[in-house]
C-alpha cells in the first residue's frame, strides 16, 4: 500500500525549500535579523512613539497649539540631521566606501568590507574565516569562477602562515587575491606572475574597487596573469 506523505514533510515541500534558502542565506551571511533580535529595538521605538503622542496630546491640552507646532520644527531640523548621519552606514552596507573610510579599517573591518564589495559585484561571499590576523573571505560568481581574498602586505605567504587547504570534497580556489592597502613591490609582481591564479590588489586599485568599479574591470580573473589590468600591480 502506497503511504501518504503531507504536504509539509516532503523534500519538495515549500516548508522544505524555505528552510533550505535560510541555511543558504544563513551561510552566504546574507540573512537578515530574526525576530528575537529586532523586537527590544522595535519595542522601544513603539513605547517612545506613545510616549511622544501623549506627551503632545498633554502639552495641548495645557498650553495648546504652541506645543504640537515646537515638536513639528523640531523634528523638521531633525530629521535632515539623523538621515545625514545614517546615510554613511547604508552606503557601507551595500558595499560602496570612501579611500578615507577604507584606511581607517582595521584588519578584520577590511575583510568585511571586501565581503560586502564582492556581494555588491553579483559574488556569493561567505562571512570572514580564520582569525583577526589573517582573515580569509572565500567567494563564489554565477559563472563558476572561485575566488579567496588574503589581506597582507606582501604577495608570498609569510613565514609562519601554513598554506590554506581546501575542505574536503571542494575543489581548490580558481583565483586567489592578494589585498594590501599600500604598494606591492618588484619582487611581489614577479612573484605573482610567475604562479597561476594568484592576483595582486594594491590600495590604490582597492580604493577604486571600494568606490564601485567592479572587480572584474580592475583584475583579470579569466586569464593567466598574476597581477592587475595593466600589469603592474599599482
Amino acid at each position: 500500500m502506497a503511504s501518504w506523505r503531507g504536504t509539509t514533510g516532503g523534500d519538495g515541500s515549500p516548508r522544505a525549500r524555505r528552510r533550505r534558502t535560510v541555511r543558504l542565506l544563513r551561510a552566504e551571511g546574507r540573512q537578515g535579523p530574526g525576530f528575537r533580535e529586532v523586537f527590544p529595538a522595535l519595542a522601544g521605538l513603539v513605547l517612545v512613539l506613545c510616549a511622544a503622542v501623549a506627551g503632545l496630546a498633554a502639552g495641548y491640552r495645557v498650553l495648546g497649539i504652541g506645543v504640537p507646532a515646537a515638536f513639528l520644527v523640531l523634528l523638521a531640523l531633525a530629521v535632515p540631521f539623523v538621515l545625514r548621519r545614517l546615510r554613511p552606514a547604508a552606503r557601507r552596507r551595500r558595499g560602496y566606501y570612501t579611500t578615507r573610510e577604507i584606511a581607517e579599517l582595521d584588519t578584520p573591518q577590511l575583510a568585511s568590507a571586501v565581503a560586502r564589495m564582492l556581494r555588491r559585484d553579483g559574488w556569493s561571499a561567505h562571512p570572514p574565516a580564520g582569525d583577526r590576523v589573517r582573515p580569509r573571505v572565500r567567494a563564489r560568481h554565477p559563472r563558476g569562477l572561485r575566488l579567496e581574498v588574503a589581506f597582507r602586505p606582501v604577495a608570498e605567504p609569510l613565514p609562519d602562515e601554513e598554506p590554506r587547504r581546501p575542505p574536503p570534497g571542494h575543489a581548490e580556489p580558481l583565483v586567489r587575491l592578494v589585498v594590501h592597502r599600500g604598494r606591492f613591490t618588484d619582487r611581489d609582481v614577479r612573484w605573482a606572475s610567475r604562479r597561476s591564479g594568484v592576483r595582486l590588489m594594491d590600495g590604490a586599485l582597492l580604493g577604486r574597487w571600494a568606490q564601485g568599479t567592479p572587480l572584474e574591470r580592475l583584475i583579470d580573473l579569466d586569464g593567466e596573469r598574476g597581477v592587475g589590468d595593466d600589469g603592474t600591480g599599482e
